[in-house]
């Protein structure tokens, strides 16, 4: 079923709004109301015992991380439909960076799965000491946190992509688009640091991030509350001989 496309984009902006805006909230709620919280850093005692004394939490933060994931398929999909009027093929290289960072994070999940499998089975473990143990799920943490930041760089290059798609489509404002390719560069700064200099990464970070998640919310809020631009998208759909979106 086609809907007509004068209700259509901004039925589509304002949802696509807010599920990014339930994918930042869940994702903030993973890495600073659960992991900052839960894993001590360079002691792997510390964070097993933490994990201990908290599995649900640590458990929830799993199950919101992977809503998270679900909740981009649906918001890739959208920012395909509202993108392709200005660039077919790019707003397809960008739904394609997508969909492999969200499989490569959702996949990274069974990382973080590894520490309660260790505390479930502990004692069938008897050739490994407790020490063993704990090191060994400090160590699946810190291959998830590398998994995470080769997510992100697909992640980079889709908010480079659709940057520079927001800023040309004349139907969302210019500075969204430029918000989100500085988000995107700074994913991409943030995650090649962490791989080829991890002292520069320590050093950058959380403030590399800032600007992805200035971009980010920035962009969420524009679509929910405003949605796109009508004139300036039946005069794109136009040149573009179309008349649905969907």
């Amino acid at each position: 079923m086609h809907v007509p496309v004068e209700r259509s984009p901004q039925v589509y902006a304002r949802l696509c709004g807010l599920l990014y805006l339930l994918i930042i909230a869940l994702g903030l709620f993973g890495e600073a109301a659960v992991r900052a919280v839960i894993v001590a850093g360079g002691d792997p005692a510390a964070t097993a015992a933490n994990i201990a004394a908290n599995e649900f939490l640590w458990r929830a933060g799993i199950a919101g991380d992977l809503l998270m994931h679900v909740l981009d398929v649906p918001t890739i999909v959208i920012f395909y439909l509202l993108l392709r009027p200005v660039s077919h093929s790019l707003a397809l290289t960008a739904t394609v960076f997508n969909i492999v960072q969200t499989s490569t994070l959702a996949l990274n999940k069974l990382a973080l799965l590894a520490p309660l499998l260790v505390l479930e089975y502990a004692e069938h473990l008897g050739d490994f000491s407790t020490a063993q143990l704990n090191s060994f799920s400090y160590l699946a943490i810190q291959l998830h946190s590398f998994g995470f930041a080769i997510g992100l760089i697909f992640f980079g290059f889709t908010c480079l992509i659709r940057g520079y798609l927001i800023f040309k489509s004349l139907y969302l404002p210019k500075p969204l688009g430029i918000l989100l390719a500085l988000a995107g560069a700074s994913y991409l700064v943030n995650s090649f640091a962490l791989l080829l200099a991890p002292e520069l990464a320590a050093a950058l970070f959380p403030a590399i991030l800032a600007p992805a998640f200035v971009g980010e919310l920035c962009l969420a809020l524009w679509l929910l509350v405003k949605g796109v631009n009508m004139p300036q998208w039946r005069q794109r759909m136009g040149r573009t001989n179309g008349n649905t979106i969907g």
